[in-house]
């Protein structure tokens, strides 16, 4: 069975984070591990806290996984500071780490500040340069790239930026649009846009999340970035079309909606 290993911070409403990422494992079929790099107090109507894991723990976590069951592929999620982002760079390349996703987890759906402002620099010169794709949304990619991303054009610009900074191909998803959630794929010097209509939903808690962790299991199993791309925006597109509603904000997605109960089975 192949592996993949998310680090991330946890989400105790299950929404998003390692809950959302270990689901999304699951129903690809693959086995999940998981690393902590901080504790939330969080639900549907937004983060009350942020607890940062210690680096010295965070690294505990890490050598366990990678000396016993290392992955196939890593998802890189919310890295509340600079420590942790030292720690995970130096053990992603003692053992050398493959197919790296990294999701640029800064500021959660509801507002709240998720990285320290002093460690986006760190971030951008030493985490993101290990990624095999990284998978900004519009908002991410203006503070990353200190632009403003309004047209299809500026995207397409944004792009070629990215590909001119960094080695790995970019997922510039654009799920913040109001008529349409058509990303851009940059992957080896090739735009690929990727469309889709809007569906009418307010509950997209962990969408970021569960895209990238979707992604990283198409890598793991050898698929390649545009294939495990596409597989990754069909099944994030059924998991917001499944229409859970769930908790008093911004719900979470149904991850298991392709394992629905049958009626007339045992399990109604």
């Amino acid at each position: 069975m192949k592996t993949v290993l998310t680090i991330a911070g946890s989400d105790c409403s299950g929404g998003a984070g390692i809950q959302a990422d270990l689901k999304t494992i699951a129903a690809h079929g693959l086995y999940g591990e998981s690393v902590i790099t901080a504790l939330t107090a969080q639900n549907t109507l937004g983060v009350a806290e942020v607890v940062p894991v210690s680096p010295d723990f965070l690294e505990r976590q890490l050598e366990c996984v990678f000396t016993d069951i290392p992955p196939d592929a890593v998802k890189i999620g919310m890295i509340p500071g600079r420590e942790q982002m030292r720690v995970i760079r130096d053990i992603l390349k003692k053992y050398q780490a493959e197919h790296i996703v990294m999701d640029t987890v800064m500021v959660s759906t509801s507002g709240k500040t998720l990285m320290e402002p002093e460690a986006l620099t760190y971030y951008k010169q030493e985490l993101l340069p290990l990624a095999e794709i990284y998978t900004p949304n519009l908002p991410e990619a203006e503070l990353l790239l200190k632009t403003t991303i309004k047209t299809k054009e500026e995207r397409v610009a944004a792009g070629k930026e990215f590909g001119l900074q960094y080695k790995g191909s970019v997922y510039l998803k654009g799920g913040h649009d109001l008529w349409a959630a058509d990303d851009l794929l940059f992957d080896q010097g090739k735009m690929l846009w990727m469309e889709e209509v809007h569906i009418e939903n307010p509950n997209t808690h962990g969408t970021g999340c569960t895209l990238s962790s979707a992604i990283a299991c198409g890598l793991a199993q050898g698929y390649g970035v545009e294939k495990s791309v596409r597989n990754a925006k069909q099944y994030i597109t059924g998991a917001i079309a499944d229409g859970l509603d769930l908790g008093k904000g911004n719900g979470p997605l149904n991850h298991m909606y392709r394992y629905a109960p049958v009626k007339g089975t045992a399990l109604d």
